[in-house]
């Protein structure tokens, strides 16, 4: 069975850059299944795309192949790669998309192999500067979902370029760390995980000048207009406008500042 092809990109929707990816691979594996997991990454913000596909890429089968392409370095130096993490593989740019996969499976003791893409004769005939996706991965992952190896594909590399990620730090109160991401409803989820606050007791949340006492459990627990803290269904601490947009309310950008205080503390 042909192995599963997602893409994410930044290409937004109005374009047809993602359709002719998917005619680039469906001409070298005609019937294979490609999934789109975004196509609405901010434009450029490689960050943001590390996170959804940290967020996204755990939920596929074993041997999917995922394509990312957030890549303002196109055209540039920056390397063409392939990795195998853990049970899947990846094909995208060098520019850190991959950091979060990449940490994720060194924590779970998994396979990683990482290669240089530097073999063109599984690329299209001619390059562009400004469209890899097209020219260099789409053609990569198909010849992957084929059944091409990575060191055919590329030479093996130990040193692939990883993003900064903000941790949270400890206070004499709780913690502190920063809105990560900004999500369609305007959610803004941090930085902190469960297992943060799991020694902690019961908590505010402050973040923009706003106090939210307590965690709950669902959107429901309180009414329409009110901010809330919750834990996301991957396990990090965020806060919400319930019916509403909590970015908007607060002004909120990725990177702003969220303290975590005990009640007692505060």
């Amino acid at each position: 069975m042909t192995p599963i092809i997602t893409i994410l990109t930044d290409f937004g929707l109005q374009d047809g850059f993602v359709g002719v990816m998917k005619g680039v691979i469906l001409g070298i594996v005609p019937g294979t299944s490609i999934v789109d997991i975004t196509h609405l990454v901010p434009p450029q913000n490689i960050t943001a795309g590390a996170y959804i596909f940290n967020a996204s890429a755990p939920y596929f089968p074993p041997g999917t192949i995922h394509i990312g392409v957030v890549d303002p370095g196109v055209g540039t130096a920056r390397r063409p790669i392939a990795a195998r993490l853990g049970s899947q593989l990846f094909v995208g740019p060098d520019n850190g998309l991959l950091t979060l996969m990449l940490a994720r499976a060194q924590r779970a003791g998994e396979p990683v192999e990482i290669v240089h893409l530097d073999q063109p004769g599984y690329w299209r005939p001619q390059i562009s500067t400004s469209f890899h996706g097209r020219d260099v991965f789409a053609p990569v992952a198909a010849h992957l979902a084929r059944g091409v190896s990575l060191t055919d594909l590329g030479t093996p590399i130990q040193d692939p370029v990883l993003l900064t990620i903000p941790q949270p730090e400890r206070t004499p109160h709780g913690l502190r760390g920063v809105v990560r991401r900004i999500d369609h409803f305007g959610n803004l989820a941090t930085n902190i995980t469960q297992e943060d606050i799991a020694g902690l007791g019961e908590l505010n949340v402050r973040i923009g000048g706003a106090r939210i006492h307590g965690l709950v459990r669902t959107f429901g627990d309180r009414p329409p207009g009110h901010l809330i803290a919750y834990i996301t269904s991957i396990g990090n601490l965020a806060v919400a406008m319930v019916n509403g947009n909590a970015a908007q309310r607060l002004n909120a950008h990725e990177g702003d500042v969220v303290e975590v205080e005990e009640i007692g503390h505060s």
